[in-house]
């Protein structure tokens, strides 16, 4: 020990001022002898609060809570810590540019020689010579098994993710695809594609008609919700939050058709105003990415799927769920589709099998109706009910039609209808058994 010292235990202690002392000699002389139990420094001064007011103050009263007189607020990072945190920003602006910010330029190319016929209408004018009434509101009495393929739809280069009729009368067809192209055919005369619209990056996901069909939203990878005018094929107008948009949905109802909810994967839903371009209402309870919206009881609840593997329902505008439904046995459900009569809601589960969900107040199981039979799992593949509700339709992975009998739950039915997945299958409300199913493959195809 360099610095130690001790008083001469050689040398009678008892006499006066007999400090000798052996080791460090002078360390001795500078603490002036103290031993190491005697620490010469006084205590260190207490750190000074800031006065904490009169206790009688309750607002300025600050107590044990009072903060340190030579306290420091802002903690600033030292030279190279704020070295490290430029790079790392600079890494993470660079990521972010990559990719595409901009929306993707829009055009739209017409495949059909005159955009309007003799008396000036357009395609969106329904037809009245195709051999069946496409403006009643009576649904076919009784449906059939669609049998035998009668028409393709080719065009796409990849494959078809979602399929829709036109609102009403279903004279024509709207196609999304992994091509990042839309397009609309002609469902009866020549089956022709009339328009393609070209406006996203990436492929598109999802796509939803206004009710007149003059309108369309589509959400596709690129993260951007798009609004379409059907008959020009322009876009009106560009949505994003920088979340991928899994789902779309136009608010059924005539007085709310420029709202408009979507599915995200950040697990929100969102609510658009189609006038100002604001988000108006999130409705952020889901635990995963959100996969179906259906809207049921007259457009005032909706529901939704996500891979949370759980169906909440929601009041319109009301951003807490009312009811939850999540069962230890089950599977995600990305595919939802609602029954003519308005009463079921049929559930495409990842365990290859429908599960029917009451869609009116109580929105439990129907144990009694499970359809089965089908490889489903992985893959969204939408379902579909006669317009009777006879029968209950679902494409599968192995690109098969599977046509259920509602009432029995018996399989009736299974065509080879595409190579690959069998992504959707559409019943004709106006026909007896016309269905139109769409695949990975990139073909569209009529059943009858």
């Amino acid at each position: 020990f360099a610095s130690s010292y001790a008083l001469d235990p050689s040398i009678d202690t008892h006499q006066v001022f007999s400090n000798s002392y052996i080791g460090a000699v002078d360390e001795a002389e500078k603490n002036k002898g103290l031993t190491v139990f005697e620490s010469g420094h006084k205590k260190s001064e207490k750190r000074k609060k800031v006065k904490g007011g009169d206790a009688k103050d309750i607002d300025n009263f600050l107590g044990p809570w009072a903060r340190y007189i030579d306290e420091k607020d802002v903690a600033k990072p030292s030279e190279e810590e704020q070295k490290e945190l430029d790079e790392i920003t600079a890494k993470r602006q660079k990521k972010g540019r990559n990719e595409e910010d901009a929306p993707a330029e829009e055009k739209t190319i017409l495949h059909v020689k005159d955009m309007y016929d003799y008396q000036g209408r357009s395609y969106l004018h329904v037809p009245q010579d195709v051999g069946v009434n496409l403006r009643s509101a009576e649904v076919p009495d009784k449906c059939y098994l669609p049998k035998k393929q009668i028409h393709v739809w080719s065009g796409h280069t990849k494959g078809v993710s979602a399929i829709r009729l036109f609102p009403g009368s279903g004279h024509l067809l709207l196609s999304c695809s992994m091509d990042c192209k839309i397009k609309l055919w002609e469902v009866y005369g020549e089956r022709r594609c009339i328009r393609t619209f070209i406006g996203h990056s990436k492929a598109v996901r999802d796509i939803c008609f206004n009710n007149s069909g003059t309108q369309f939203l589509s959400a596709a990878y690129d993260r951007y919700l798009k609004l379409w005018d059907s008959e020009t094929g322009q876009c009106i107008s560009r949505f994003t939050n920088r979340k991928v948009p899994y789902c779309v949905k136009f608010n059924p109802d005539e007085d709310k058709q420029n709202l408009f909810v979507a599915g995200m994967s950040d697990k929100k839903i969102v609510q658009w105003d189609i006038r100002t371009g604001e988000v108006v209402q999130e409705y952020d309870r889901h635990l995963g990415a959100v996969n179906t919206i259906t809207f049921v009881d007259e457009n005032r609840r909706f529901v939704s799927t996500s891979d949370d593997k759980s169906l909440r329902v929601w009041e319109w505008d009301i951003p807490v769920d009312f009811k939850y439904i999540a069962e230890p046995s089950m599977h995600s459900m990305p595919a939802v589709t609602l029954s003519p009569n308005g009463k079921w809601l049929a559930c495409q589960s990842m365990d290859n099998q429908i599960l029917i969900f009451g869609a009116q107040n109580r929105f439990r199981l129907n144990k009694k109706k499970v359809f089965k039979g089908h490889m489903v799992a992985g893959y969204a593949c939408q379902v579909d009910f006669s317009p009777d509700m006879s029968y209950v339709v679902s494409g599968d992975a192995d690109g098969k039609l599977n046509i259920w009998d509602w009432k029995t739950t018996k399989l009736y039915h299974r065509i080879k209808a595409h190579d690959k997945v069998c992504i959707s299958a559409l019943w004709h409300p106006h026909e007896t058994s016309k269905v139109i199913t769409c695949g990975w493959d990139g073909q569209i195809k009529l059943w009858d």
